[in-house]
């Protein structure tokens, strides 16, 4: 499997968690995801930075613009790397393959793809 092909299957993991319940993501993770995303996708930051009274879109261009110089596929490892580590947190706390068979199977399916 590629990585372009694991990134995909871990971007969506991040998009079909559900919003509510035992696992999401904290707001310090959305970020980290959101600026790898973009580093990934784009690669290094090509817009301006936004006012100061646009806070949240702010520090996500922050920390998007933090990521610069690192490669696109760099990138897409660290987010796999990211949600890899998410979800060894969570296995912690909570019976994952329990609350697997309760969601969403993509997520199953695509965890298995990137090796968890």
């Amino acid at each position: 499997m590629s990585l372009q092909e694991k990134f995909d299957a871990a971007v969506e993991i991040i998009q079909k968690l559900p919003k509510t319940g035992p696992v999401s993501t904290t707001n310090e993770q959305k970020l980290t995801f959101y600026s790898l995303f973009k580093q990934a996708t784009i690669g290094d930051v090509n817009t301006d930075r936004p006012g100061i009274f646009s806070i949240i879109e702010r520090k996500k261009w922050d920390s998007w613009k933090e990521l610069e110089g690192t490669s696109q596929d760099d990138a897409k490892q660290r987010y796999i790397k990211a949600l890899n580590d998410m979800f060894d947190k969570i296995a912690e706390e909570l019976d994952v393959a329990a609350w697997l068979e309760q969601i969403d199977p993509v997520i199953k399916t695509n965890l298995a793809l990137i090796g968890k």
